[in-house]
């Protein structure tokens, strides 16, 4: 199946502040910066900061200035980082060619999952209701035939939308632009340009190729003659270079996923539901990579926003769902209950397997002498292959239903 448009670029929506406060909904509608303080510079702003005109990059003490009021937050990457790996694997459930490019942003080839998920513009909110609910953020995704016009296209969906630039389109609706929003053209660039009397990406395109590369240097000339027309690149390469240590050019050493509660949670049989839930999912993503791991760690946050973890090492390496969910749960209980008698509130739950490596031959839970196999491993991949042929709401424990 051909398909035009196989490019989406995912970008997050003000990432670092959304993920900062989203367990803070006093602050939803005040200004919020991350980053920033007396030398810094902001790493992110929330939309209601945005108003007051401060961006990404700008020197803290010019956003300080702009909106004296603005609460300023520190990043914290023990929270931020988790959530980014969460988010990638999201997108891993639609198509295994994810190019992560930053924490907040990636692209993603979706010409595999059409005949599954639908047409890309499908696919885009599918995406987008599923980071909104397993993340509790908004993202925005543009669509298009190169790497270039989908991250264009992001740009202008912004905040929490969905833009397609057709490839018979690029010309009508992307010549008419200032050079500048062009993917890769920063400031400098930008005014040079300009400089040369080229102000819109049509005044570029207008110009020859031979031209343009006598006139601003044989590299950065073929590369806007590209970016002119849109025939920048359109294969992706799976994984990328990534940021902050968590490299993504394989699966990373361990896998993950977290859920903000829509409300606040003491009932211990609501929270293994949505711990089960969780654990379903990572489960089929160590099996969809091939790998097996040891360790089980659980996050719990709790209303009064502490933030606990507790891991468990088994003697025996696994990709089992109800192995995972089993030790799981108890990791649940022992942080519950290391809060005494009637702990606060859960805020949020999360469930992570790590250690893991490749599956070899030999790998496996040995049995123990006539210890009968209950055929889970079994179910699991009969349960793999029916999410992959269906979708992931054609098979789950019965106990979430």
């Amino acid at each position: 199946m051909t398909v035009r448009c196989p490019i989406l670029h995912v970008d997050m929506d003000a990432f670092y502040a959304s993920v900062m406060i989203r367990d803070r909904p006093e602050l939803e509608q005040v200004p919020v910066v991350v980053g920033g303080g007396h030398r810094g510079v902001v790493l992110s702003a929330n939309y209601p900061a945005r108003r007051y005109g401060i961006r990404s990059g700008m020197p803290g003490a010019e956003a300080a200035r702009l909106c004296p009021h603005a609460v300023t937050m520190a990043p914290d990457f023990g929270l931020l980082t988790p959530v980014s790996k969460a988010i990638m694997e999201t997108f891993r459930t639609i198509t295994p060619v994810v190019e992560v490019t930053s924490l907040d942003e990636a692209f993603l080839d979706v010409r595999g999952a059409v005949r599954l998920f639908g047409p890309p513009e499908a696919i885009a909110e599918r995406l987008r209701s599923r980071v909104r609910a397993e993340h509790g953020i908004t993202c925005s995704v543009g669509i298009a035939a190169s790497v270039s016009v989908a991250k264009l296209a992001s740009r202008q969906a912004k905040p929490d939308g969905v833009r397609v630039i057709r490839p018979e389109r690029f010309v009508a609706e992307v010549h008419p632009l200032d050079v500048g929003v062009l993917y890769g053209v920063g400031e400098a660039t930008r005014q040079r340009l300009h400089r040369l009397g080229l102000i819109t990406v049509g005044d570029v395109a207008a110009i020859p190729l031979d031209l343009l590369r006598r006139m601003v240097g044989r590299h950065l000339g073929g590369q806007l003659h590209a970016l002119v027309w849109g025939t920048d690149r359109s294969e992706l390469v799976a994984g990328g270079a990534g940021v902050f240590g968590f490299g993504e050019g394989e699966p990373e050493g361990s896998m993950g996923a977290q859920h903000t509660l829509a409300v606040d949670l003491r009932d211990r049989v609501a929270l293994r539901r949505e711990l089960l839930r969780l654990t379903a999912r990572v489960a089929a993503r160590v099996r969809g990579a091939g790998r097996t791991g040891r360790t089980v760690t659980v996050t719990v946050r709790f209303s009064d926003f502490a933030t606990v973890q507790r891991s468990r090492t088994l003697r025996e390496r696994t990709d089992v769902t109800q192995e995972v969910y089993a030790v799981a749960v108890g990791l649940l209980d022992g942080l519950l209950d290391a809060r005494g008698p009637r702990p606060a509130a859960v805020r949020l739950v999360g469930v992570r397997v790590e250690g893991l490596r490749h599956v070899r031959s030999g790998d496996g839970r040995q049995l123990a002498l006539g210890e009968r196999d209950p055929g889970w491993p079994d179910a699991d991949r009969a349960v793999d292959r029916a999410v992959d042929r269906f979708g992931h709401a054609a098979v789950r424990p019965a106990s979430l239903l």
